[in-house]
């Protein structure tokens, strides 16, 4: 993975992030943007594990719903985003060549 790649998860992942993970996971999924979103979603998955709001009455709440929309509404922007390393939008893929070739006239004039 080039560092553009990684400085591009570093950043949409958090600098806490191992690089080594982010490595393993870019050589089995091949793009930067399959990796966020596949971080994301492990995130998404472990906060729907427990209990998104806890209460101890006159003691203390915890409140996690804002952690979760907050990781889908990131979830939601990387599907939308380009990728460092993504190649051109899927609905545009249509290539245009040139040639260019000399003309000549048929017979030699003199």
């Amino acid at each position: 993975m080039d560092p553009t790649a990684l400085a591009w998860l570093l950043a949409q992942l958090g600098p806490s992030s191992n690089p080594d993970d982010l490595t393993a996971r870019y050589h089995r999924l091949g793009t930067a943007r399959a990796v966020a979103l596949e971080v994301l979603a492990e995130r998404r998955a472990a906060l729907l594990t427990d209990p998104l709001r806890l209460t101890v009455d006159g003691v203390v709440t915890v409140d996690r719903t804002g952690n979760l929309a907050g990781v889908e509404r990131q979830i939601t922007a990387l599907q939308a985003a380009e990728g460092p390393d993504d190649g051109p939008a899927s609905a545009d893929t249509t290539t245009h060549e040139i040639e260019a070739v000399p003309l000549r006239p048929a017979r030699r004039t003199r």
